[in-house]
Formats: structure tokens, sequence, C-alpha cells
């Protein structure tokens, strides 16, 4: 992250993926790899390398533990963020939790760290703003993406 008083648009990006990331205790294998997917795939992250990804991810950990890091971490992205980048960053921050576990379920939850992932996800969508049913359809369409071939129903 260039500073800790501005960001750029990938790097807020970035951040948002990490805020959900971190939220169940950490950050997995799995879950850096969807990361990285995203930086190396998405128009969103022309330029971006996987060093900065590195780089940023780490400056990210670092700011979300210090005191007032979450509120501080939001702001940086609000700040940094076009309103329709906002929504890129959700469904992000959606590929992130769908990705790292079965998917996104709002209920029942499976356990308590799925709990956390989704509780910072609602954090994440009244920080940025978005409408509630913007934010469902995000939801809905990361959930397709991530539907089993053997599931039922």
């Amino acid at each position: 992250m260039r500073t800790q008083t501005s960001l750029n648009a990938p790097e807020a990006l970035v951040l948002t993926m990490v805020l959900v990331a971190v939220a169940d205790e950490g950050i997995t294998d799995r879950e850096i790899g969807i990361m990285a997917g995203q930086v190396q795939t998405l128009p969103a992250f022309q330029d971006f390398t996987t060093s900065q990804l590195n780089d940023v991810t780490e400056a990210a950990v670092r700011l979300l533990n210090e005191e007032e890091g979450l509120s501080h971490a939001a702001s940086l992205i609000r700040n940094a963020l076009s309103p329709k980048l906002r929504e890129t960053a959700y469904a992000l921050a959606c590929e992130v939790i769908a990705g790292g576990r079965e998917g996104i379920r709002r209920e029942p939850r499976q356990d308590a760290r799925e709990g956390q992932a989704l509780d910072m996800l609602e954090f994440v969508r009244r920080e940025l703003g978005l409408d509630t049913l913007i934010a469902l359809a995000i939801e809905r369409g990361i959930r397709a993406r991530y539907q089993r071939a053997d599931a039922a129903g």
C-alpha cells in the first residue's frame, strides 16, 4: 500500500478481500490463491502485479492489527473506490468467501468461522453503501459460480 492515508483502487480492492479472508482466523492458502487469480485476470487489476498483491496483503494485515484498524481500513476503501468499483469490491469479497468454503450461505451457518466471515461481508456491504438488493444479486451470482455438479437440489 502506498500510504496508510490513501490507497489506489487496486489496493483498496485487495484490502477488501483481505478483510473477509482474515475474519475467520487468518488467510488460508486457498484464499490467497483466489486473490491471486483475481489480480491476474480482472481488468480492475491491470498493471497490478502478484508482488504488489503480496505487499498490499501484508500491509493490510498490519493495518487491521492496529487499534481502530478496521474502521481505518473501511475509510481507506470508501475513499479509494468509485460507486461501480464498490460493487466490484463486494463481488471480490464474496469470491474469497465462496471459494474458500463451500459457498456463501446465509442460513444455517456451518460453524462459527463462517459466521465471522459473513459478519465481515455484511460490514463491507454497509461500509461500501451498497443497496441490499444489489448485494444480494452479487451474492447470488457468486453462489451460482461455485455450485457443484453433484450438489443436491
